[in-house]
């Protein structure tokens, strides 16, 4: 038994002793030496139990195996041997003899210590080394010899650790996690803190090296918190701020919030808020506010959808305690280590939708003056068409805007934004970021409700220089953390364009007037966008000014301005000129100078149609009218419109005068063009439009209009029956004639005495004569023309004593063609001369006894010839009871032939005839001159032969 103990000890002995001369031929370089030694040396601990020396010498045999397949290493990333003469270095090679790789050992060759004298035979003997799959399973032979000792923590420990260097170079991750498992469970007592860390920090690294990102992030993590354990004096926040931001790409987590707009979301938010919770928390440790409100305000932006309502609140008001005492900016924060944090805007707070930039108002949009060339053609290339041209026109329309901004005015982009916050969300100092142009943002402050829709916000700015300014984003300041948000970052936003041009500054015309503004909206079928509406309340036919002032309230001169109206789509027919100016009054006082104000006067003149429908308003009668001027007796009354026999007593209701109906609804826009400073030289002006709605009341109709023959061939009457349509005392007057007074509702009949008119003296319209004229037009522009003239001449005026108002009375709507016949001056105009004087109106005074000298003359108007003509003179004595005598033959004598004859006339040409008559006895005596029905007369029309009647009082003669 002793000698068996004897054996069993010298084996122990001899094993042990070949471990450690393996060791130090691997530490002198002596790499196939030390496998000969570490293959006996494990053959004799295996043999004698000698557990805790077996696998230490099974761990020297894969090193040595490890050396030789990967000489670079394991902490590398160089590959296993391919070639083993070339890979194993030069020492080593010279050190041991050749053969020494197929020597095979002899346990029984061995001396009493262990050590064979001649070394030689065992090289020749020796075995290969360890394959890379033997290599794993000795090291796992070796480690669970090792757990067998409760004191072998450490070494076993550095087993596991070697283990997994070799498989991650043999890229077998699953094993290696398995020996790591087996390393985390290992009880090492009384560790110091910085062993922990230590230990911690090396698992990482090799959870890291085989691939297992997330398991190394957690035992850095483990290591961090290490580094801040209560069991330590001194608190190493540093190393765990440092440890914790060495974690962040294991949970897929970057500081850089442009990553968290691509795509969908990687990682656990979870453990990922978490991890930035604790980032927050160890630079504030750290003494690092600006840390604290950068790692806040990125926890807040990329994880805003993970947090729930109440963390939304905690983490604002945290926000808003760091932003107290270190507000939150834009610049770039270096880290202790080196890096640098990049900013965090909050594209989230609010969330943006659409931005969109407004075009000008309506009154302040720049218009370019129309050039000889097309605008569309371009001038830099000497093709008209282009692909290439072409679709990089489409490339930059896509985002540039076809309207135009105006240097120094306020321009205006519109955002439409939400809150996703669960409480009223307060931005300050929101403006606009541009390039290009040198811009001046006006910020903005707004609060917005508690998750609120859609929610319009105008963020406005005056750009300072010319040229193309482009829109790239917004500032915000939301919980003290200023913040710059580009389009181009922000996810899911609409916009229209970005870009738009920037023309040099205009003036700006701002217009007030002496006329209230006006509620009512012009037509939507217009067309034009009016800045400001002013109405007014006229009586047909009345006058009024509209005095306009003209501010210039921009920063250059007005130079240029010009005046035009539009009259918009109206069933009423306006006469005479509606609105009418002189422009030249206002242009003596440019330019107009910044501040300065300008005046413009207006004449706004209603005259509809004063004509009015019989079956609308009760009927007159004869009996009841009072004429004034004329006596209704005379048996030569014509009434031009034929009396309507079943007539109302009374109008209808919705007719009767001052009803509402009855009130036209006139709409005008008058439209201001100026210019002025920069802007007028580049071609760009500008449109201000004002609006104008006038109410017409109805003032005076005429109801009927007739004509009655006057004492002079070329004179009449116009007889107007006159209705006072207005609620108040109302009087008429035309030239010449005294005042109608008419009371309200009442109606009067006028008469006025008028000359008659030659039609055929008016010039010709441009319309007359052009080739293509329109017959029925040319007829209207006649009949217009007549009634017109007719209309000048009459001068009727009405007036309302008690509102002082006056206007004009027109009657251009009434004369239809049978009155216009009775108010022109035949074509054949015919004058008959007593004594040489012309005897028309007045009688003519003669010796009874003397012979009188009678003369007809003729004047051919017409553009034809006429003639000849015979006329007979019929002397005559009215007894003013209706009985003419014409046997006269004792009282009157003709000397010669009662018959006249004039010859043909040519157009234009004159004609007379004369002869004589002798009166025996006085009195008055009346000539009718009648003209014998020959075929010369009869072609012609009865109203050609219209001779003025003569009147002779023959005297006494003298003594």
């Amino acid at each position: 038994m002793l000698l068996g103990l004897k054996r069993h000890y010298k084996k122990r002995c001899q094993g042990r002793m070949r471990k450690h001369v393996g060791d130090l031929c691997l530490q002198a370089g002596m790499l196939q030496d030390s496998l000969v030694h570490y293959h006996m040396s494990v053959e004799l601990l295996r043999s004698v139990n000698d557990f805790l020396w077996l696998g230490a010498a099974l761990e020297g045999l894969c090193s040595a195996s490890v050396i030789y397949h990967y000489p670079g290493g394991t902490g590398g990333k160089t590959g296993a041997r391919r070639f083993q003469s070339s890979s194993l270095p030069a020492e080593a090679a010279n050190r041991h003899r050749p053969g020494a790789q197929e020597v095979l050992i002899d346990p029984g060759a061995l001396t009493t210590n262990g050590i064979n004298p001649d070394t030689s035979a065992e090289i020749g003997r020796a075995k290969n080394c360890l394959s890379p799959e033997d290599i794993i399973d000795k090291y796992k032979e070796a480690i669970s010899y090792y757990s067998k000792y409760k004191n072998a923590g450490v070494i076993e420990l550095e087993a596991c650790v070697k283990a997994v260097r070799v498989l991650a170079i043999q890229k077998r991750s699953m094993e290696a996690s398995e020996f790591l498992q087996n390393a985390v469970y290992i009880n090492l007592r009384q560790l110091s803190e910085e062993e922990k860390i230590q230990r911690y920090s090396i698992l990482s690294e090799l959870y890291e090296l085989i691939g297992f990102h997330r398991k190394s992030a957690f035992f850095k993590r483990v290591a961090a918190m290490q580094c801040v354990a209560p069991s330590i004096s001194e608190p190493g926040w540093r190393a765990c701020y440092k440890l914790l931001l060495e974690t962040l790409p294991g949970y897929s987590l970057s500081l850089d919030p442009e990553d968290f707009s691509k795509g969908t979301h990687r990682g656990w938010a979870a453990v990922q808020m978490r991890l930035l919770h604790e980032l927050v928390y160890a630079s504030r440790r750290m003494g690092n506010p600006a840390l604290s409100v950068r790692h806040l305000s990125f926890l807040l932006q990329t994880m805003l959808d993970f947090l729930s309502d109440q963390e939304k609140k905690d983490v604002t008001q945290s926000l808003e305690n760091y932003t107290c005492k270190c507000p939150g900016t834009m610049e770039l924060l270096t880290l202790p280590g080196g890096p640098t944090l990049p900013p965090v805007p909050f594209t989230k707070l609010p969330i943006v939708r659409r931005v969109k930039l407004l075009n000008l108002p309506a009154s302040l949009r720049p218009q370019k003056m129309k050039s000889l060339l097309g605008q569309n053609v371009s001038t830099k290339s000497p093709f008209i068409y282009s692909p290439i041209i072409a679709h990089n026109r489409g490339e930059e329309r896509n985002k540039k805007i076809d309207f135009q901004w105006v240097q120094g005015d306020v321009c205006e982009v519109q955002l439409m934004v939400y809150n996703p916050m669960p409480f009223e969300l307060r931005v300050e100092n929101m403006g606009l970021l541009t390039s290009g142009v040198e811009f001046e943002s006006l910020p903005a402050a707004l609060s917005l409700p508690a998750e609120s829709g859609l929610y319009p916000v105008t963020l406005v700015g005056v750009p300072q220089t010319t040229g193309t300014i482009t829109v790239n984003g917004y500032h915000t300041t939301v919980f003290g953390v200023f913040s710059d948000c580009l389009l181009d970052n922000l996810p899911g936003v609409k916009t229209s364009g970005s870009t738009v041009e920037v023309i040099p500054a205009l003036p700006r015309l701002q217009i007030s007037t002496s006329l209230p503004r006006s509620a009512h909206s012009l037509q939507p079928s217009s067309g034009d966008e009016t800045s400001t509406n002013v109405s007014v309340q006229l009586y047909n036919g009345e006058t009024q000014q509209l005095v306009i002032k003209l501010e210039n309230i921009g920063m250059e001169p007005l130079e240029k301005l010009e005046v035009t109206s539009k009259i918009l789509t109206t069933k009423e027919k306006l006469y005479g000129d509606f609105l009418s100016w002189n422009l030249e009054e206002t242009l003596a006082q440019f330019p107009l100078q910044p501040g300065k104000v300008a005046t413009f006067v207006v004449n706004i003149k209603v005259k509809l149609d004063f004509s009015c429908q019989e079956n609308l308003l009760q009927d007159l009668s004869d009996d009841g009218i009072s004429v004034s001027g004329f006596p209704l007796c005379s048996p030569f009354r014509q009434v031009v419109r034929p009396r309507v026999e079943s007539k109302p007593v009374n109008p209808p209701e919705g007719s009767k005068p001052g009803d509402p109906s009855h009130v036209k609804t006139l709409e005008a826009i008058l439209n201001f063009k100026y210019s002025g400073g920069p802007g007028h030289v580049e071609g760009y002006y500008r449109n201000l439009s004002l609006g104008l709605h006038v109410e017409a009341e109805p003032s005076v109709f005429f109801t009927r209009v007739s004509t009655l023959p006057a004492t002079s061939s070329r004179q009449c009457h116009l007889l107007l029956d006159v209705f006072n349509s207005t609620e108040h005392e109302l009087a008429v007057r035309a030239r010449g004639n005294e005042e109608l007074t008419l009371h309200a509702g009442e109606y009067q009949r006028m008469a006025i005495q008028v000359d008659k008119f030659n039609f055929e003296s008016f010039p010709e319209s441009p319309g007359e004569k052009g080739q293509f004229a329109n017959p029925k037009q040319l007829e209207e522009e006649r009949q217009e023309a007549r009634g017109l003239e007719i209309d000048s001449k009459l001068d009727v005026h009405w007036r309302i004593p008690s509102l002082k108002r006056t206007g004009e009375a027109s009657v251009e709507g009434l004369l239809n063609q049978l009155v216009l016949e009775h108010l022109q001056l035949a074509p054949l105009q015919w004058d008959v001369l007593v004594d040489g004087q012309p005897c028309d109106c007045e009688a003519a005074a003669c010796r009874v006894g003397d012979p009188v000298c009678l003369e007809v003359r003729l004047t051919n108007r017409s553009p034809r010839s006429v003639g000849p003509f015979a006329l007979t003179v019929a002397p005559f004595q009215d007894h003013q009871n209706g009985v003419h005598n014409y046997d006269l033959h004792d009282a009157v004598s003709f000397v010669g032939s009662s018959t006249f004859y004039l010859d043909a006339v040519q157009p234009a040409g004159r004609s007379a005839c004369l002869g004589a008559l002798l009166f025996l006895y006085t009195g008055d005596f009346f000539l009718h001159i009648r003209f014998h029905q020959d075929s010369a007369s009869k072609e012609l029309p009865p109203s050609w032969f219209c001779l003025p009647s003569v009147h002779v009082r023959a005297l006494e003669a003298q003594a």
